[in-house]
């Protein structure tokens, strides 16, 4: 059984897929690593961004922890500045 995520873009990942937020269907257990591949794949632009970072709640989250539909996840990607 499928849940459904909201993910929250900035900067270039929102420029890319055209909005501030999508929803996403992921199995249930789903991790980080499975949000990206399934990003990717609805989304080809956003695999050509090397650096994008995923907070969870706030928090910057390694490829393997686990997704709750009640998380609040956005993508970070990459700054610079001068």
């Amino acid at each position: 059984m499928t849940q459904p995520h909201t993910i929250l873009l900035f900067g270039i990942t929102r420029d890319l897929v055209g909005q501030n937020r999508v929803a996403v269907q992921l199995p249930a257990n789903s991790r980080v690593a499975d949000l990206m591949t399934t990003l990717h794949e609805q989304y080809p632009a956003l695999a050509g961004i090397q650096s994008i970072l995923v907070a969870v709640n706030s928090e910057y989250a390694d490829t393997d922890q686990l997704l709750n539909p009640s998380d609040e996840i956005a993508l970070i990607p990459p700054v610079s500045g001068g």
